[in-house]
């Protein structure tokens, strides 16, 4: 674990057992982020290796889970507990994992895909929340409480805009560009210099060795410096990564999501402002009249937020038939 915050002290104890305990869990797919509170005091803030508890069948992850944040909140379960899952991309992925948390925890549970913790993260209930990580997708929900998601395919299918989507696209711009005799680009020196070779004829064999989204995501940086280094290949890969994230929100426009509001946030998006320009030049072609916000906040928030509607019945209803 990676402490964060205020860890659960003895003194909190007898405070926290008399008082409803909420918590806000964001699942992302590199890093996992639990926020418990009593009230508006934190209790618990605590970041963890996503891979160190998560194993990807969900009756042993819902345990996990659900130990985890019981030991962060003293022993003590929290009443209403909400959860943002990447990976978790239906509806009925997103109950299954609900039906079996709650059956953990006892109190009230809501699950939904991490994209959706963007929206309440930045103080608004509808909307659009768009994530660009160590993957990409889209989400929003109809009035009736329907999810709507867009991407979220994994790097070697999509996940446009995302980390490991952005490096892929680059030593595709960087192979066309080398078999067209052309080797000056700032990208190729930039991406070479990630994989530690000076052979050119290197950078396919080297990239196929490392496979992972989690691994290739880590070369994205690259990219972004030799778009400052003046690399025309990054620029291009950077706007057509901005552009692919539009079109996912163009897709739930087209279904039926609410335009009004855009949020987007995760790792690459909120830490490589170039990413973020990309994405609103293509919205504002997309649909010109929707808001566009980065996220600032920590997407937890939008977990926490969640759980204290749910405290007061304000939650979506957990019903199978919305997503029927």
């Amino acid at each position: 674990m990676i402490g964060r915050g205020n860890p659960l002290c003895p003194a909190c104890a007898v405070d926290v057992l008399t008082q409803k305990i909420i918590a806000g869990v964001d699942i992302g797919g590199t890093k996992t982020r639990i926020m418990a509170c009593v009230g508006e005091r934190t209790i618990a803030d605590e970041v963890l290796v996503t891979e160190s508890w998560r194993i990807r069948q969900m009756e042993t992850d819902a345990t996990r889970l659900a130990d985890i944040v019981a030991g962060l909140c003293g022993g003590v379960a929290p009443v209403a507990l909400a959860v943002g899952a990447h990976g978790c991309d239906t509806g009925e992925q997103c109950l299954r994992f609900q039906a079996l948390l709650a059956s953990r925890t006892g109190g009230a549970v809501q699950v939904v895909n991490d994209a959706e913790l963007m929206v309440p993260a930045a103080g608004h209930s509808d909307g659009i929340g768009v994530v660009a990580g160590t993957g990409s997708i889209a989400v929003a929900r109809t009035g009736q409480g329907k999810m709507l998601a867009a991407g979220g395919w994994g790097w070697i299918l999509g996940d446009e805009g995302s980390a490991p989507a952005l490096v892929r696209e680059a030593a595709k711009a960087v192979r066309h560009s080398l078999d067209r005799g052309e080797d000056g680009d700032p990208l190729i020196a930039a991406l070479m210099h990630e994989l530690v070779t000076d052979d050119q004829t290197k950078l396919g064999i080297l990239l196929n060795e490392t496979r992972g989204a989690a691994v290739w995501g880590r070369y994205a940086n690259a990219v972004f410096d030799a778009a400052i280094a003046g690399s025309a290949l990054a620029v291009r890969v950077i706007r057509e990564g901005g552009a692919g994230l539009a079109a996912l929100v163009e897709l739930l426009i087209q279904r039926g999501a609410n335009p009004a509001l855009v949020v987007a946030g995760g790792g690459v998006i909120s830490e490589q402002p170039m990413l973020m320009k990309a994405f609103v030049e293509a919205m504002a072609e997309v649909s010109p009249a929707s808001q566009i916000l980065l996220l600032r906040e920590p997407p937890v928030l939008g977990g926490v937020a969640l759980a204290r509607r749910l405290l007061v019945g304000q939650g979506y209803p957990p019903t199978l038939e919305l997503f029927e």
